[in-house]
């Protein structure tokens, strides 16, 4: 063999003895911030003046970040929030990642490759092509990306540490999948603790029994109780990302995810936070106790922004940090989501402009001086994070695990789907700081229904939430109307449920409006969507059309399987009541694991042999039809009481808790539902 043969050998092992002696240099460090269901007008820069829907909207933190940053003024997430979070993660498109909002517990075992719930296996997270950089990598909070084996997991993706959960929401206080978290009930039943960590020694449930307790449950009702509760989730989060800051070594890379649970159900927040959205309004005094927690919420968020930037200058790190900041998608308009994205139409669940554009910055000391207070105009995906990421460091905006993959695929699985290729573009970052004016995005697909052309957008099928919003909302009106928006995506195992079997009354709660033919909006003169120009402009719908119709050619739809009851015998008998991954875990979990009672371990055998049978497929449609014969009649009476209260002087009318059912409007559950006593 020549000596020019053998070259690559000799680059490649340089490349990678490089990695564990690397120093920062000019690397960047890189902190992401995600944020959930952060509607478009409950950020104080969307509001001005000194009105009440302004003063409700508390962001100083995140404005200063903006007012010393790029505004991406037109940031494009998903509908919903997995797959925006496999987006981001994978730099694909939603649609080629994971276009369904499917739960955690899905396998198909004839697929090895994206049989599962979230980013498929031999995709490569932005974590892991960071990493080959030389960064520290480190997550706190949501990842909603997948669960099933320790290659989905956010350790699997190339985090060096993980504290957080899996699904797409758990309970703030006690950490349980509770139906009022996620609207719906698993095949487990939602009897799990949904709180990991992952680390260099340890990978299991989390086994502090103070982050567990709901001790300070109350404390969403007592203002005098603690001002920031310590087994809050979000305290606890907080805490681990200020540990991370604090024991980084500030001369190595660090690119740190700090993904929020803040704002999604439940609405929970400590009462001291109430009280002092309480004083920043008056003289003025909210109506719907849900838009009171939610403007709580949203002021906590901010205040975690901000303490966690205070730790980066007294760290010395912030001169040189790029943050990144956006949310997932747009705010949800159903009760108990609270959110408002007024003057944009529509909300979470829908390809309108509140759907699916949302609030989103690039801030940072390290970001050049003239890019500082300006606005970028031209069209991002949250796909192009993994882009502007691997342009910062040097790194090429591609995939080659997942090209290995497919070439697996065809020679042996031609019958499965290969993986679709990285979308982010490469370049934008530069663009970005510069000023550069020029879209880069000539087409922009949102969803299967939905596609930007600059200045035009189509939208197509029947859209939820397809309404406007006032100022102040939600509020008494909404709550004593007709029509209160309704949850659309409540589920019973893998079952659809809907709220009524009157098709009518359905649409009417979910503010439906079909877009048969397609409906054509000029987005730059009429952002808010109020005028259609299907009729006035016919070849320009077509031509949009036709480039949807080439976009849903490409869709990425393996069959993920159905809800898998060993996943469940795993969190019961293995893992000590939590959820986490379940196949492929020999030598994963490090133990200890939490000791069960003989009064759980009892109900653990029991719960075993009753999985087994309710895990029969025929067992459980027959289940999931009877619970949709009578969910409508018997049970969505009370989950809409539970959603909100009027408020009359700023004090709630009533308790605004259905004990007979253990529902609240702030989200609180009467009863626990995780494996306890």
């Amino acid at each position: 063999m020549s000596n020019y043969a053998l070259l690559p050998f000799v680059l490649l092992a340089v490349h990678f003895v490089g990695i564990n002696c690397v120093v920062k240099d000019d690397l960047p460090h890189i902190v992401t911030i995600l944020v959930d269901d952060w509607g478009w007008s409950n950020f104080g820069s969307h509001r001005e003046g000194v009105s009440q829907g302004a003063l409700e909207q508390h962001t100083p933190n995140i404005d200063s970040l903006l007012n010393s940053g790029v505004d991406l003024n037109r940031h494009y997430a998903y509908k919903i929030c997995s797959p925006s979070r496999s987006s981001l993660q994978s730099g694909r498109h939603p649609d080629h990642v994971n276009p369904l909002n499917t739960g955690v517990l899905v396998n198909n075992p004839s697929d090895p490759v994206s049989g599962y719930q979230g980013i498929p296996k031999n995709m490569t997270g932005i974590a892991e092509k960071l990493k080959t950089k030389g960064y520290k990598t480190h997550m706190t909070g949501k990842w909603d990306a997948g669960m099933a084996t320790p290659s989905h997991t956010p350790q699997g993706r190339g985090y060096d540490s993980f504290y957080g959960y899996f699904q797409h929401a758990n309970n703030y206080w006690n950490k349980g999948g509770h139906i009022e978290a996620t609207g719906n009930v698993d095949l487990c039943l939602n009897r799990f603790t949904d709180l990991f960590m992952e680390n260099a020694t340890y990978r299991g449930g989390v086994l502090d029994s103070g982050e567990l307790s709901d001790k300070c449950l109350g404390s969403d009702k007592n203002p005098g109780d603690v001002e920031d509760p310590e087994c809050y989730e979000e305290h606890i989060f907080k805490k681990k990302t200020l540990e991370v800051i604090e024991n980084h070594d500030e001369e190595t890379p660090l690119f740190l995810f700090h993904a929020f649970h803040l704002i999604h159900t439940p609405l929970n927040v400590p009462a001291s936070y109430l009280e002092k959205v309480d004083m920043m309004i008056n003289p003025y005094e909210f109506d719907s106790a849900a838009r009171r927690n939610y403007s709580a919420m949203v002021y906590y968020m901010d205040e975690v922004v901000g303490e966690i930037v205070d730790a980066l200058k007294a760290k010395g790190m912030y001169d040189d940090t790029v943050i990144a900041l956006m949310s997932d998608n747009g705010g949800p308009l159903y009760l108990p989501g609270a959110a408002n994205n007024a003057p944009l139409k529509g909300g979470k669940y829908s390809d309108w402009e509140g759907g699916v554009r949302t609030n989103a910055l690039i801030s940072g000391g390290k970001l050049p001086e003239e890019a500082r207070g300006t606005v970028y105009n031209g069209l991002v995906s949250i796909a192009d994070w993994f882009g502007m990421f691997c342009d910062l460091v040097g790194l090429p905006v591609d995939d080659p695990k997942s090209e290995a993959a497919n070439d697996w695929l065809t020679q042996y699985r031609p019958d499965l789907p290969s993986l679709p290729p990285v979308d982010a573009l490469s370049g934008l970052f530069s663009k970005i700081v510069s000023g550069d004016k020029e879209n880069a995005h000539p087409v922009l697909p949102l969803s299967s229904q939905a596609l930007i052309k600059y200045p035009y957008k189509i939208v197509t099928g029947i859209q939820p939430y397809s309404n406007w919003t006032g100022e102040l909302f939600p509020n008494c009106t909404t709550l004593e109307g007709p029509l209160v928006p309704w949850h659309n995506d409540s589920n019973l195992f893998e079952f659809h449920l809907d709220w009524s079997l009157d098709e009518e009354e359905l649409a009417g709660h979910l503010w439906k409006e079909e877009c048969a033919g397609g409906c054509l909006f000029n987005i730059e003169t009429d952002p808010n969507e109020t005028n259609d120009l299907a009729a006035a402009e016919p070849e320009v719908l077509r031509e949009l059309a036709g480039l949807l119709d080439d976009h849903v050619k490409t869709l990425f739809v393996p069959d993920r399987g159905v809800e898998d009851h060993m996943a469940c015998q795993h969190s019961a008998s293995v893992n000590g009541g939590f959820y986490g991954p379940w196949l492929e875990v020999e030598g994963y979990y490090t133990g200890p694991f939490r000791k069960l009672s003989l009064k759980q371990k009892l109900f653990v055998e029991a719960y075993d042999e009753f999985l087994e049978v309710l895990s029969h497929p025929r067992i459980e449609e027959e289940v999931y039809k009877i619970t949709q014969k009578i969910y409508p009649k018997f049970l969505v009476g009370p989950l809409e009481k539970s959603f909100d209260c009027c408020m009359v002087e700023g004090v709630v009318e009533n308790t605004c808790v259905d004990k007979e059912h253990g529902y609240s409007a702030n989200g609180v559950g009467v009863e626990g539902i995780a494996m306890v006593e």
